[in-house]
């Protein structure tokens, strides 16, 4: 009986453990994403004072532009030997692609909807 109970304290203080490290991992990743840029909204609760659509795919297209600068400007630093972080550097060049694509897939996304719009009966 009291081998299947320390048995089970065990189990228990190993999960509690990796609980904890999964905490921790999730907390320094968080910290991480402070320089992320923050997400745009279109409006705020009060109302008309937000941004306009337009403003914030302009804002997008930036922030895209500037993470492709990013990595390139890191990549360059790499071949030419300033820096040795090459992978900081691909991380950078991953992080525009992906940023790249989704801006695409939103494009994607508005001119569906504009095609849409554009069929409906007036």
């Amino acid at each position: 009986m009291f081998a299947k109970i320390f048995k089970e304290t065990n189990m228990a203080l190993d999960l509690h453990a990796l609980v904890l490290a999964d905490r921790s991992q999730i907390q320094q990743d968080a910290k991480s994403l402070d320089g992320a840029p923050a997400p745009i909204l279109a409006a705020n609760d009060a109302g008309g004072s937000g941004m306009h659509f337009a403003d914030s795919l302009k804002a997008a297209v930036q922030g895209v532009d500037q993470q492709e600068q990013l990595a390139t400007q890191k990549m360059a630093d790499v071949d030419s030997g300033r820096s040795d972080d090459l992978v900081g550097a691909m991380l950078a060049s991953q992080e525009a692609s992906l940023s790249f694509s989704m801006l695409m897939q939103v494009r994607n996304k508005v001119m569906g909807a504009m095609d849409e719009l554009i069929k409906l009966p007036v």
